[in-house]
């Protein structure tokens, strides 16, 4: 099983970011909802700053905010150190990619939906 934080995670049913927190749940995966202003995701408490996350284990951030918003999250991210990031369809950020690759976490630029479905995740 793997711990899964969602950047960008809604408790809108329509969204996404909401839809991955339900999938990655039906795949056996521990899920943490990122957002800066949602309380709770599926019944889970929302972690608001990506910091609070440094030192705990994360296997994959898989990414929901555009790149405007996902660049706030680089020092974040590097602190954290997850072994991958997954930017997901319209979240995709080259300069980003860029500094992660640098660091040694991996990237991919793909629908975490999709993985999932295909055994690929």
């Amino acid at each position: 099983m793997e711990v899964v934080a969602v950047i960008g995670a809604s408790s809108d049913s329509s969204r996404y970011a909401y839809k991955a927190m339900e999938m990655l749940k039906e795949y056996g995966h521990q899920t943490i909802p990122v957002h800066p202003r949602e309380e709770e995701v599926l019944g889970q408490k929302v972690v608001h700053n990506l910091g609070e996350l440094t030192g705990q284990k994360i296997d994959t951030i898989t990414v929901y905010v555009n790149p405007a918003i996902s660049d706030k999250y680089e020092k974040d991210l590097l602190a954290v150190h997850p072994k991958r990031v997954i930017f997901n369809p319209g979240a995709e950020n080259p300069r980003l990619e860029k500094a992660l690759t640098a660091e040694g976490i991996e990237v991919e630029n793909a629908c975490t939906l999709v993985l999932l479905r295909t055994s690929q995740f």
